[in-house]
């Protein structure tokens, strides 16, 4: 049976969306987060740093639960469940992918973008999906109009989702979380301005 990731929130809905460039700051931010009432992290796969740091949250980190981002291939989710991942997310999902995936139990949140995508996901086992652009592909109306035809899937939008729609967007009754870097951008880490990234985290966990 395919493992969903959504079983691992414990009603947590709003997940940062790292990058993270220097494995120094790995522990901080990530204890930041936490502290301030996000556990749920999504770190991407999108530095040379983000292994080493995947390996540090899990492992020093309590509480966290670390999920791995930007997943495009079997070793990148080989890579990620060794560092001491609980979960993958992907952007999409290639035919490779899919089928790493289907004989694989590690919970999984694969990207959808068309009705073609979540529907071969959901003959694959995949109920819960990430909905990605989400801007890009229509947002909120993306969400209403597919929520007919494919009642029994639920989503966790990302890209695009801000501090002023992310109510809204958790507001749609096939949204079990959202994702987003406004809670911890580049920048913020970059400056290791944990402060403002403990205002940020705090404000989005009052959002749940």
């Amino acid at each position: 049976m395919t493992k969903s990731p959504s079983s691992l929130l414990a009603g947590n809905k709003v997940i940062p969306v790292l990058v993270i460039e220097d494995p120094a700051d790995a522990l901080p931010l990530a204890q930041c987060l936490v502290d301030n009432g996000l556990p749920v992290l999504e770190i991407t796969l999108r530095s040379d740093a983000a292994l080493a740091a995947i390996e540090t949250i899990a492992s020093k980190v309590e509480g966290a639960i670390v999920g791995v981002g930007s997943i495009l291939n079997g070793a990148q989710l080989q890579s990620a469940k060794d560092a001491g991942g609980q979960f993958g997310v992907s952007p999409g999902v290639s035919n490779a992918l899919l089928d790493v995936l289907v004989d694989n139990d590690w919970p999984f949140l694969p990207g959808a973008g068309t009705l073609s995508e979540m529907l071969t996901l959901r003959d694959a086992g995949y109920f819960d999906q990430k909905l990605f652009p989400a801007a890009v592909l229509g947002g909120l109306s993306m969400l209403k109009a597919v929520a007919g035809p494919v009642a029994d899937i639920s989503f966790c939008p990302t890209g695009g989702i801000k501090p002023d729609n992310a109510a809204e967007f958790l507001a749609q009754p096939n949204v079990f979380a959202i994702g987003g870097t406004w809670i911890a951008p580049l920048d913020l880490v970059r400056a290791r301005d944990w402060a403002e990234i403990g205002k940020r985290a705090a404000e989005a966990a009052k959002l749940a």
